[in-house]
Parts: structure tokens; sequence; C-alpha cells
């Protein structure tokens, strides 16, 4: 694998940090903002949204660049933002430092995606996928678990000033690096018709619906977790898991989506009976993390493959927008399933119900 998509799986590691870490400082920067906890939750809805709208925007946008200059600024951004967070304690202007911050993230990860195939053989494209999707999940495993108590202990601001000082340190790594451009033969805008074929429309369709599965269940994991003390340990192990499965599927490629939905979609469905004790939820964090992440990053590669012949500058865009329309759509109607804290468990279900409508249609070779 090339040196270089190590280098862009350290920047994503940086930037999954900051998409999830704020989860465990908002009582934190409720207080420094002096806005209500409700409205500092709005920092972390508004970065997933961030994410669905950028993604395609910035990678038309991105496009007219080479890539690595596009990368280039999407880092810079990405850094100069959480600067100005940190030193802002104004909630306004750190919700719309959220907003930019998504909107560096989603880019850099689209064109980071639709790159691999210029990096890598057509049949190491999987593999390189899970790579640099691994740095999402290292940032769930160490990134998370670092910058909230970094933030807990030297203020919510210095999650931001390490998160930027990675970003940067990235970003001057990424300087040297030689990258070739796809030939410009028609408007990036026409690239999107891609979607209309019923291979890459179903492969998308499947893509969402995974990861949709994937964050209903994470989001309440943290609620149906008791004693409240071991709510770090149950996310940890949900991190170990999907890093563990994008690991996985990265060497058993496309094969891991013939049977992946349909073990997910059980694993969802005994994780609800596990969950009843609290060592049967550590094993289902674990293991479903695994299985979800193993087929949502087989999936997104799937995508980037099966676009990225006719859609070269946007393949990546479209598997960024599905991976994280499915982060929105998952937790909205899980959220309108589970009631309240002694019904979190209903989430699996969601889950289950999610997975189980990703096995049909069947994607045709």
């Amino acid at each position: 694998m090339p040196p270089l998509i190590f280098l862009l799986a350290g920047a994503v590691f940086a930037q999954g940090t900051s998409e999830f870490v704020l989860s465990g400082l908002l009582p934190q920067i409720a207080a420094g903002t002096g806005v209500s906890l409700g409205t500092a939750g709005l920092l972390t809805s508004l970065f997933a949204a961030g994410m669905v709208v950028g993604a395609p925007v910035l990678a038309m946008l991105g496009s007219k660049l080479p890539r690595k200059q596009a990368l280039l600024a999407f880092l810079g951004l990405f850094s100069a933002v959480h600067v100005i967070g940190a030193l802002t304690t104004d909630f306004p202007v750190l919700l719309a430092t959220r907003a930019l911050a998504a909107f560096a993230n989603a880019g850099f990860l689209a064109i980071a995606l639709a790159s691999l195939p210029a990096f890598v053989p057509a049949d190491a494209v999987g593999r390189a996928t899970s790579v640099l999707l691994s740095g999402v999940t290292l940032a769930c495993v160490v990134g998370v678990p670092a910058g909230t108590v970094l933030g807990q202990y030297a203020g919510w601001q210095a999650a931001f000033w390490a998160i930027a000082a990675i970003t940067s340190a990235a970003a001057v790594a990424l300087t040297p690096a030689k990258f070739d451009n796809p030939p410009v033969t028609s408007p990036v805008y026409r690239e999107w018709r891609v979607l209309a074929q019923p291979r890459v429309a179903a492969t998308v369709g499947k893509g969402v619906l995974v990861n949709g599965g994937t964050f209903a269940a994470f989001t309440y994991l943290g609620t149906m977790t008791s004693p409240a003390g071991w709510v770090p340990v149950v996310l940890a192990m949900f991190g170990a898991g999907s890093f563990a499965g994008v690991t996985i599927a990265g060497k058993a490629g496309p094969g891991i989506l013939k049977a992946g939905t349909a073990v997910l979609t059980a694993g969802w469905v005994a994780a609800y009976f596990a969950a009843q004790s609290l060592p049967g939820l550590i094993a289902a964090a674990l293991l479903t993390g695994a299985m979800a992440f193993g087929a949502g990053s087989a999936l997104i590669a799937a995508i980037v493959t099966s676009a990225g012949n006719d859609a070269p500058r946007v393949a990546g865009a479209i598997a960024t927008t599905a991976f994280n329309l499915g982060a929105v759509v998952g937790p909205a109607v899980a959220g309108a399933v589970v009631l309240d804290a002694a019904h979190a468990r209903a989430a699996f279900w969601v889950s289950a119900a999610f997975t189980a409508a990703a096995m049909f249609p069947r994607v045709k070779k």
C-alpha cells in the first residue's frame, strides 16, 4: 500500500476526531458559550448535515483544481476554522466554524476517495478504502477519548487546538506528494448521470441504508449503558470493532458484500437481546461495530469502483454523501422510535430494519 494512503488516513483521523469528539464536550461548550445543552447539540447535527451538502458541492468546486491543491486547500480551511473555534466563546461563530469544517471534511474525503483508483490497482481499491476509513475508526478508538479527556482537563478549546495541529501536520506532510489528475473530458456536472446506472444506484442505496443502521444504534449506545461510568468502555469497544471491521473488509474484498447485510441484520437483532446486560452490551458493541463498518467500508469501496470509470471526479463525493446521509437519517428514525432512555435498545430494531432493507435490490454484476 503506498505511504500516501496512510498519510491521507492520518488527515481523516483528525477530521473524524473533530466530528465525534464534541459529544463528550457538550456540557463544557454549553457552559463556555452560554447556551443550553440542547442548543449545543446543534454543533454535532450541523456537522453531519454539512457533510451531506458539502460532499457534492465541494467535490465539484474542488474538481476545478489539481487534486493535491484541492486537498491542501481543504486541510487549510479545516485547520483554520478550528483555530477560530478555539478562540471564540460566541456560539453563532462556533456554529459557523462547524459548518465550514464539515464542508472542508466532506470535500477532502470526496476527493481522497476519488483519487484511490489512481494510486492502487483496481483489485486493491477496497483495501485502500479500508485504510483511508481506518482514520475514522481510529478516531473513535483513540482520538475521541483522548480529545474528551484533554477538553475536560484543559478546556474544550484545547481539543480544537490539538485537531488544528494534527491537520496542519498532515498538510505539511502531504505537500511534497505527487498526484495524477484525471483528464477533463466533459463538464463535471455531467458525471452525476452515473447515478442513473442501476448498479451504481443500487450500491449507493445500500450504502445509505447500511450506514443509517450503523448510526441509528451508535447514537444510543451511551444511553443504553448502565452504569454511566461504563459509557466510554462501550463506545471504545464499538470503535475497536469498527477498526477491525474495516481492516477485515479491506482484505476480504467485494466478497464480504454477498452475505454481509444478512449477517449484519442478524447481528443487530442479537444485539437487542444481548444488551439487556452490561457484558452482553459490551460484546454486542464490539461485534456489531466490526460487522457494520466492515459492510459499510466495502460498500463505499464498491461505490467508488462502480462509479469511478464514468465519474472519476465525483465518485468520492457520491460515496461520502451516501455514508453521511445514512448518519443523518438513521439517528433521525431511531429518535422517533426511542421514546426514552428505558427504551434505548429499540434503536437496534431500527438498525436491523435498515440493513434488512439493504438486502434488496441485489447489486448485479
